[in-house]
């Protein structure tokens, strides 16, 4: 009876044996140093560059898009319109210019100088009244004052007709100032550039993915009034892709930059993404609080980043993650 009972308590003993050698975890190699983190991406809060009402909206959540496709679309009628009206006071400042810039017509010569000769005729007819008036004031005194008066203002009045249309001539032959057509150049291009700048806001009215990404948040909606202090999407850059952890100061020495890791995430453990160590912060700081560490979160710790190769879309935003480095193999 007691022989019995002697090997029931050996059994006992060894079953409690091996239940602890089943369950309790064996020590991690000293060659391996884990650390965990989260998935990160760079995201993008794509906005218009001018206010307006959304007319179209070209993709949904969760799409892919390319750099350079349509995302969405603003009214563009009031934009148009401007365009109009500048594209039509251009071409009014370039033909103004360009009279300037070709100069007097013959014709326009030939008129002057008609003009001149008719001056000319004035003032020889208005000279020779005048002679006549004073040659009668003189000899019989057969002409009042106010005649001989009236006969010499005549005479300066067309005197003065004639030198104004030679001069007239005279500008006409020359031509238009150089700063008369620099000016008008000058505003042909300031007119250029308000069309310029119209035909551009009217490019921007078309909203395009600036790279290739991934559509996180549809944020407005068509008839919206959108701004650029209002996001119209989300984006997610799907390259570079990295996590980030934080490694308390005792672990510090085992992590360069440029050491391989190998990430593991709790949905496909059995397919690790290969990383590489990007940046190591050169400040210490206090653990946040999503960090996942085996020591104390109150500690002082060091951001680390693993950049991660992910052709395949393994890792998600904010996924938490398990980083193991082999030191082995360095």
């Amino acid at each position: 009876m007691r022989r019995s009972i002697k090997i029931l308590l050996l059994l006992g003993v060894l079953a409690a044996t091996a239940g602890l050698v089943l369950f309790v975890p064996s020590p991690r190699s000293a060659d391996e140093f884990v650390i965990y983190g989260n998935v990160e991406q760079r995201h993008i809060a794509l906005a218009f560059e001018h206010g307006g009402r959304i007319a179209d909206m070209a993709a949904e959540e969760g799409d892919r898009v390319r750099k350079g496709q349509l995302v969405a679309r603003q009214d563009r009628s009031a934009l148009e319109l401007q365009e109009r009206q500048a594209a039509a006071k251009l071409a009014a400042l370039e033909q103004a210019a360009l009279r300037l810039k070709n100069g007097s017509r013959p014709e326009e010569i030939a008129q002057a100088q008609a003009a001149v000769d008719s001056a000319a005729a004035q003032a020889d007819f208005a000279e020779r009244q005048y002679r006549r008036m004073e040659s009668l004031a003189g000899k019989e005194r057969a002409v009042s004052q106010q005649d001989r008066e009236s006969a010499r203002s005549a005479r300066d009045v067309a005197a003065a007709a004639l030198e104004e249309a030679k001069k007239s001539l005279e500008l006409l032959q020359l031509g238009p100032r150089d700063e008369d057509i620099a000016q008008a150049e000058a505003e042909v291009e300031a007119a250029r550039a308000a069309l310029a700048i119209i035909r551009r806001d009217l490019a921007q009215c078309d909203l395009k993915a600036p790279c290739d990404a991934l559509i996180r948040s549809r944020l407005l909606e068509p008839g919206d009034m959108a701004s650029a202090q209002t996001p119209v999407f989300q984006l997610l850059i799907d390259s570079p892709k990295w996590i980030r952890a934080y490694v308390p100061e005792a672990g510090l020495g085992r992590l360069h930059p440029g050491d391989s890791a190998l990430v593991y995430c709790d949905s496909f453990p059995e397919r690790p993404v290969s990383g590489t160590v990007g940046y190591i912060s050169a400040i210490a700081e206090f653990t946040p609080k999503a960090v996942q560490t085996e020591e104390l979160r109150t500690s002082l710790v060091y951001e680390v980043r693993i950049v991660v190769d992910d052709p395949d879309d393994t890792l998600r935003l904010g996924m938490p993650v398990t980083v193991r480095f082999d030191q082995k193999s360095r």
